[in-house]
């Protein structure tokens, strides 16, 4: 089989393609470089650069490279961003799907995999999030991810195709310094970030009915969300599977915020309270139950893998961090 990793340029990705080849699946790129890094790709995964707006190039590269299966990453993903241009994420998430699948059916291509998110579940009030849990979205972001996950489903059973959703929880860390995200939308550059320019990271609100009052969260090493999709990508069969990807344990802000203090070494300038943003859930936790029956995979990094995998890269793309 030939996998094509739609966005196999960029922080999840290079994971990707890389844990696929590491496993001995064959695949190709498509990134439009926007935000992805090709010399994040392994040796022997080809890049086709362009979007997955372009039909004409989407047919091209399924038949040059003989793609049998898809594993779709590329996507718009910051929620503030969704919010101040929905239209573009509309564009951009759902309208690429739909131009892929078009392809994708038009090639005969029977596998597709799709990178949703637990931004599709909203505000749940829940201890752990099923996937059973009711998906309520609250930004425009995650209603393109739920649409997206209705299209793939319903593509699959119109055309035989076998399909995996993937709702992720909070990416970190990284699987070499080179890989690392070097975008600082994700709480653990934030805190990086801050540290690098002297000022202190923020904790956007104490007041939560959590243990320490900041909000909790589950996050996920980036390797292991690698290695879910190759588990995906083997494991599918007749009908659509929709995992939670996540760990099952719920850290705090203010516990990652000491964690990144201790690892970085930079214990000052102290992370400080700001106000609550809106719309942050206290508590966001996956159950992993699911994924771990169906495709016998598991999380093997913890938190503190993250944060340590996360600074040595940091270090590498802001030697001005030392």
């Amino acid at each position: 089989m030939t996998w094509l990793i739609t966005g196999g340029a960029g922080y999840i990705g290079a994971h990707v393609a890389r844990a696929m080849a590491a496993a001995g699946e064959r695949a190709v790129a498509l990134d439009d470089a926007s935000s992805g890094d090709p010399a994040r790709l392994p040796e022997g995964v080809p890049l086709v650069r362009g979007s997955v707006l372009d039909r004409p190039l989407l047919d091209r590269t399924l038949a040059e490279h003989g793609v049998t299966g898809v594993i779709h990453l590329a996507a718009k993903k910051q929620v503030g961003e969704s919010v101040e241009q929905p239209l573009r994420y509309y564009r951009e998430n759902v309208h690429g799907l739909t131009v892929l699948l078009e392809a994708v059916v038009a090639a005969d291509v029977r596998r597709f995999v799709f990178s949703s998110s637990a931004a599709v579940y909203g505000m749940p009030d829940v201890d752990l999030v099923t996937e059973d849990t009711p998906a309520v979205p609250m930004n425009p972001y995650g209603e393109t991810k739920l649409t997206g996950e209705w299209l793939v489903r319903a593509a699959g059973r119109a055309h035989g195709l076998e399909t995996a959703c993937l709702r992720y929880f909070n990416v970190a860390g990284s699987a070499a310094p080179e890989l690392a995200d070097t975008g600082v939308s994700n709480i653990i550059p934030m805190f990086f970030d801050a540290l690098t320019r002297g000022e202190a990271p923020l904790i956007f609100g104490d007041d939560y009915p959590t243990p320490d009052g900041t909000c909790v969260r589950d996050y996920i090493h980036v390797q292991d969300l690698a290695e879910a999709h190759v588990a995906a990508a083997r494991g599918l069969g007749e009908g659509d599977l929709t995992v939670n990807i996540g760990t099952g344990e719920g850290v705090s802000v203010r516990e990652m915020a000491d964690l990144v203090a201790e690892i970085t070494g930079k214990r000052e300038p102290a992370a400080r309270v700001a106000p609550r943003r809106a719309g942050d859930p206290a508590r966001v936790v996956a159950s992993a139950e699911r994924i771990r029956k169906e495709l016998g995979w598991q999380p093997r990094f913890g938190v503190r893998d993250m944060v340590a995998s996360a600074w040595e890269g940091w270090l590498l793309h802001r030697p001005e961090a030392r």
